[in-house]
C-alpha cells in the first residue's frame, strides 16, 4: 500500500491550542495517521503519514475550520511510513526565528509560484530584467543535502540566525530580485517580510518551497536531494524517498556566501 506524506502550514492566528491539540490528536489517532503537528499563537504546521483514504479524511475534517479552509499541502508517496508514532505539540512559534514584529497572518510577502521561479531561471533574469538571486534560509545540515545552483547560503545553524545573516548583507541585494526559498514554505515566508522591514525591495517567497518546485517542475537548476524531516532522510527531484549520503553533495559545502565575500577581499 502506497503511503501518502503530507505537509503543510498556515499562519493564523490560534487561542484555543489546548484543546485544538486534543481535538487534533484524537481524530489523528482514529484515522491512525503519524507524525507530528505544531501548534502556535501563529498558526499550524503539520506533517502527517498513512494511506491515501485516512490522509483525505483528515483534511477534509480540518478543512470544516474556517481558519484552516485554504491549506494547501505538498504530497509525497512511500512504501512506509517514515514516522513512528503520532504527536501534537504546543510551541510559541511554528517556525522559531524569535522576530515577534514578523506576523505574516497579517500581510504575506509577495510570491512566486513554482512555474515562474523555473521560467526566471530558465532565462537567467525576471521579467523586468533584473538579475536573479537565489536565497536559502535553511540550516547547513539541510543545505548540504541539495540546495539550488549558486544559491546564497549563510551556513546557519538554527533560523534564528537569519536576522543578523541578512542584516550583515544588505548590500549584495540591491537592485536585484530575490527569492527565498525553504523546504515547505515556511520559513522563506517570515524571512522574506523581515528583507522587507529592512529595506531589501524586490523580495520573494517561493510558494510552496522546494517540494512544491519538485511537484510542478522538473527540477530543473537543483543539485541533489532535498532534506526532510522525517526517516525517509531526504527526497529526490521526483519525491521519492533518498536515504542521506555521509557525504554533502557539493565537495567542502562551501556556500556562495563565503564565494561572494572571497571575491570582496
Amino acid at each position: 500500500m502506497s503511503i501518502v506524506n503530507l505537509s503543510a502550514y498556515r499562519f493564523v492566528s490560534l487561542d484555543d491550542l489546548p484543546a485544538l491539540r486534543e481535538r487534533l490528536l484524537q481524530r489523528c489517532h482514529d484515522l491512525a495517521l503519524k507524525g507530528t503537528i505544531l501548534l502556535a499563537p501563529e498558526g499550524i504546521n503539520l506533517f502527517l503519514a498513512g494511506p491515501r483514504e485516512p490522509i483525505d479524511r483528515f483534511m477534509a475534517w480540518l478543512r470544516e475550520d474556517s481558519r484552516f479552509a485554504d491549506l494547501t499541502p505538498k504530497e509525497s508517496i512511500s512504501e512506509a511510513i517514515p514516522f513512528g508514532r503520532m504527536r501534537v505539540r504546543l510551541k510559541k512559534e511554528i517556525i522559531t526565528m524569535c522576530m515577534p514584529t514578523i506576523r505574516p497572518e497579517g500581510a504575506r510577502a509577495p510570491a512566486v509560484t513554482p512555474a515562474t521561479l523555473h521560467r526566471w531561471l530558465q532565462q537567467g533574469r525576471d521579467d523586468d530584467g533584473r538579475e536573479l538571486v537565489l536565497l536559502d534560509t535553511r540550516n547547513d545540515y539541510e543545505t548540504n543535502v541539495g540546495a539550488f545552483v549558486d544559491a546564497v547560503d549563510y551556513r546557519i545553524s538554527s533560523f534564528t540566525a537569519f536576522p543578523e545573516a541578512i542584516a550583515a548583507d544588505r548590500q549584495r541585494y540591491e537592485n536585484k530580485t530575490v527569492v527565498s526559498y525553504c523546504t515547505g514554505g515556511i520559513r522563506c515566508e517570515k524571512a522574506a517580510l523581515h528583507m522587507q522591514d529592512l529595506g531589501i525591495e524586490h523580495v520573494y517567497q517561493l510558494e510552496g518551497g522546494i517540494l512544491k518546485y519538485f511537484e510542478e517542475t522538473d527540477g530543473a537548476h537543483w543539485r541533489g536531494d532535498c532534506f526532510v524531516f522525517d526517516e525517509r532522510g531526504a527526497v529526490d527531484k521526483q519525491l521519492s524517498p533518498s536515504p542521506l549520503s555521509d557525504e554533502p553533495f557539493i565537495d567542502d559545502a562551501a556556500s556562495s556566501s563565503k564565494k561572494h565575500d572571497e571575491k570582496q577581499a
